[in-house]
């Protein structure tokens, strides 16, 4: 018998070059309006703004994102958030700007905390609207229950988990990728991938969703080191957004596993990038999950367009070279040494990786503190062999 699953996903999704002009339309029942965008992309969304605001509907906006946004950022947007009183909260931008957007849009007029909501299922409610736009291919956080805060003197990323943080409309308009460079492309797709690869390998995969992870890692493989090649190819734009997109609606009912939680400690820790950490990362958890999925290591080295002729286990080890390979192609780090993190770190970020039990619960295999040191003294060495 299939186990339940539960959808909560944006009850309208505009996907397509030149959605972002809808935006108007969905506030035309709004009157005060709070945008948080990304401060390399205000200048492109001016005119529509200025629409905006001609429609006699009262406008703020801030461009303060800190990346990885440790919590005491959410508190300083909540203070101008909660002054201007909207009733629609936008968030324009990456991962970092949306998931602010998303929780300021609960927390600015609640009686509830920052601390409160943290965990899963602890926000009591949202009363304003909220639209998120994406302008990276990579987070998939415009369409997912989830927002990521750091924990500065933790160390670690927490994570808020609740349908009230859901938005009411996300945009992905490819066009609005155009402007990432190079590396942010790299690395926020293999973000994606790795939303697809852990949502189709997890303990409680559905086939509502693997459907959706399986096309996902095929559309982004396919054009991901073309969209880092030339930016201005709105073909492969367009195949990552949309594939970055299915790993998102991948999130909410299955949601990641290993990678992200190992990945959590090199961002609290050492500020490295969302990114950047999963994609050193994926390989070396792939292989540690060799044993437990073998045949789901298969079926995603098929979708990688791989001989599905050979053996299961040969398909399996392939995939994982042909991942590490597209990363190095894109010339992301591969090791956690070229990341300048100190091997001696090693013992402190896997005690801290245990702590996000919340993901590792998903993975197809246990992870305990030996296999959690294992795991980033191979990264360490970038050995994935």
């Amino acid at each position: 018998m299939l186990a339940d699953i539960t959808l909560n996903v944006p009850s309208t999704i505009e996907f397509g070059l030149g959605k972002i002009t809808t935006l108007k339309d969905h506030l035309k029942s709004n009157r005060r309006v709070f945008f948080l965008v990304d401060a390399p992309v205000v200048k492109e969304i001016e005119p529509l703004l200025r629409n905006i605001s001609e429609m006699g509907i009262k406008t703020q906006l801030s461009s303060e994102v800190t990346p990885e946004p440790p919590i005491e950022s959410l508190e300083k947007l909540l203070k101008p958030v909660a002054q201007f009183n909207p009733d629609a909260v936008v968030g324009i931008g990456g991962g970092s700007t949306m998931d602010l957007a998303k929780l300021a849009s609960v927390l600015f007029n609640s009686a509830q905390k920052t601390e409160d909501i943290i965990g899963i299922d602890n926000v009591q409610a949202r009363s304003v609207k909220l639209i998120t736009a994406t302008t990276t291919a990579g987070t998939g956080s415009e369409v997912t229950p989830i927002a990521v805060l750091t924990d500065t003197e933790a160390g670690l990323k927490k994570g808020v988990v609740s349908k009230h943080i859901v938005p009411d409309v996300a945009i992905v308009d490819p066009a609005l990728t155009i402007t990432m460079p190079p590396a942010l492309t790299a690395v926020t797709g293999m973000d994606a991938i790795t939303h697809c690869i852990e949502a189709y390998t997890n303990r409680f995969a559905h086939p509502v969703i693997d459907t959706l992870a399986l096309e996902g890692v095929k559309l982004m493989f396919r054009n991901l080191e073309q969209a880092v090649v030339d930016g201005n190819n709105l073909e492969a734009r367009s195949a990552m957004a949309l594939g970055s997109l299915y790993g998102g609606l991948c999130l909410g009912p299955v949601n990641t596993a290993a990678v992200h939680a190992l990945a959590y400690p090199l961002g609290g820790l050492f500020k490295v990038s969302h990114g950047t950490s999963n994609s050193v990362l994926l390989p070396f958890v792939m292989k540690f999950n060799l044993p437990s999925c073998t045949a789901r290591y298969a079926d995603i080295a098929r979708a990688l367009g791989l001989d599905g002729a050979q053996s299961e286990e040969t398909l399996a080890i392939q995939a994982i070279k042909e991942i590490r390979a597209l990363s190095e192609r894109c010339s992301i780090p591969a090791s956690l040494q070229e990341l300048e993190i100190p091997e001696s770190a090693i013992e402190e970020m896997a005690v801290a990786a245990l702590q996000v039990q919340r993901l590792l619960a998903n993975n197809p295999r246990e992870v305990r503190l030996e296999d959690a040191v294992a795991i980033y003294q191979a990264a360490y060495r970038g050995d994935v062999s």
